[in-house]
């Protein structure tokens, strides 16, 4: 029986595979689940000034947010808690969870997904969300397709 190993990878600041998610959130995929043999992504996250993702749920993925640059109110469940630039948040599958960029300047995270695979979401999202006047319902279906479901608007700064 052959198994299959990853390859190593090494990349450079501003590499890797870039991918649009909502409006004002650029992602730098450094390993994808494909280069893992599905056991995770990680990616780092170009927040703009305010901006984050609705309340969504993952079925089956955990993740964890580490702040690089910026302040976050991140939402778990229903508590609410503010991480600084080092700070970190895990966000257990089947949790709600969003997160806002509370400052007026663009913050940069650091996300991994396990399992891998979250690129494939965002290689299809990013098109539909930047777009003209995006269509909620074909949003949350593909929510859908990759095991989340969209709960609900973003996060207010208050």
């Amino acid at each position: 029986m052959k198994v299959a190993t990853s390859q190593h990878k090494v990349l450079g600041p501003g590499e890797g595979l870039r991918l649009q998610s909502g409006p004002g959130r650029d992602l730098i995929f450094k390993v994808t689940g494909e280069d893992t043999g599905g056991a995770f992504d990680y990616f780092i996250v170009e927040v703009a000034p305010h901006g984050g993702p609705p309340l969504h749920v993952h079925h089956k993925q955990e993740e964890t947010i580490h702040v690089m640059k910026g302040l976050y109110k991140i939402r778990i469940g229903e508590e609410i808690f503010r991480c600084e630039e080092g700070g970190f948040a895990y966000l257990p599958s089947q949790v709600p969870h969003a997160f806002l960029n509370l400052t007026d300047e663009p913050g940069e995270i650091v996300v991994v997904y396990t399992p891998g695979g979250g690129h494939k979401f965002y290689q299809e999202l990013g098109p539909i969300s930047r777009g003209a006047n995006p269509d909620r319902q074909v949003i949350a279906a593909l929510f859908e397709k990759y095991g989340m479901t969209l709960l609900g608007p973003p996060l207010s700064r208050d």
